[in-house]
């Protein structure tokens, strides 16, 4: 039987492959996506990630005080119209109100119209 590799093949092969291998692991650690910038990478992005925090935390703050001061300004434009009957420029003003029944009060015993004519008055 005739081998396929001799003992100096072998080694050839065997070096070849460790040479392999040692670029692959160079790549992985040197290399563009390498260890150290996939590190470097994650540190960016947690920065990147409290300033979006921060930036969104102002955001919502500034909204709210946005909100509060949009009602805030409903509410004394509100009071204006109901209170002191403000109008804006260009704006009509309509007004409905019930009108409430007229109250009748009884009228006294003595101020009663009876039934016989009032006498003439007296002549003199």
């Amino acid at each position: 039987m005739v081998p396929l590799m001799d003992n100096a093949g072998m080694r050839v092969a065997f070096f070849l492959l460790v040479a392999l291998l040692a670029a692959i692991h160079a790549e992985l650690w040197f290399g563009k996506g390498g260890v150290p910038r996939v590190m470097a990478m994650r540190g960016e992005v947690e920065s990147q990630q409290r300033a979006n925090a921060q930036a969104q935390a102002r955001n919502e703050q500034l909204a709210a005080e946005v909100r509060d001061l949009q009602e805030g300004l409903e509410m004394v434009e509100e009071k204006a119209r109901t209170e002191l009957g403000m109008v804006k420029p260009d704006e009509i003003y309509v007004q409905l109100t019930t009108k409430a029944p007229p109250v009748l009060s009884p009228l006294p015993a003595a101020s009663t119209p009876s039934s016989t004519p009032p006498s003439a008055p007296a002549t003199r």
